[in-house]
């Protein structure tokens, strides 16, 4: 998969990510990019531990899956340490 191709992959799976979590979460497009990113790596990885394969091709399913599970989870933890700093 070209660069460009992971940046959108990371782009519309961040995106959805916070589509699918309820709360509001801060951040315009590019914290959207970075998580979506990240989580595409976290996905990708836990894909290869897991299934033995991590991310695919961009039309994969697999690869959509994991993309948006790890920007789910980049999500909550960016979530949590967020929330932590902005109550003390």
């Amino acid at each position: 998969m070209s660069f460009l191709a992971f940046l959108i992959l990371g782009l519309i799976a961040g995106a959805i990510a916070k589509a699918i979590l309820p709360g509001t979460q801060g951040g315009g497009w590019v914290i959207t990019l970075v998580l979506g990113v990240v989580g595409a790596f976290l996905g990708g990885w836990i894909g290869s531990l897991i299934f033995g394969g991590g991310l695919g091709n961009f039309f994969d399913l697999r690869t959509w899956l994991l993309s948006i599970l790890g920007a789910v989870i980049v999500l909550l933890i960016y979530g949590a340490v967020v929330g932590r700093r902005s109550r003390a």
